[in-house]
């Protein structure tokens, strides 16, 4: 039983992690772009622009898989500018993912940008 558990994680890829990622960012009212940058690398995969002027950076990895240290730094640069940035890599993380960016966009319902 544990060995079939395993062969169905392998069989998850990144990119049916990214493609549920979007699903779930679009059923909030984002936008989840794909996002490349030619003069940078390690570059997060998706820009998720939300309602209310909530921006998401998110790297998505197969089960199992983490961000390289390039990928780490550069989500660390873009949170010390202010935005939320996360990675994932199952569909659980997903979902944790998307919870936390509801909390953000309850914070920001009701301010007002300027």
């Amino acid at each position: 039983m544990l060995l079939l558990k395993k062969i169905n994680q392998k069989s998850v890829s990144e990119k049916d992690i990214e493609k549920y990622l979007c699903v779930e960012i679009k059923k909030l009212g984002g936008r989840p772009y794909k996002f490349n940058s030619p003069a940078r690398r390690a570059i997060p995969d998706r820009l998720c622009v939300m309602p209310f002027g909530v921006t998401v950076f998110i790297e998505c990895k197969r089960p199992n898989e983490k961000p390289t240290a390039a990928q780490y730094e550069e989500l660390a640069q873009i949170n010390k500018l202010g935005h939320f940035t996360t990675w994932v890599s199952s569909r659980e993380e997903v979902q944790t993912a998307i919870q936390q960016i509801k909390t953000l966009i309850e914070g920001k319902k009701g301010v007002k940008n300027v």
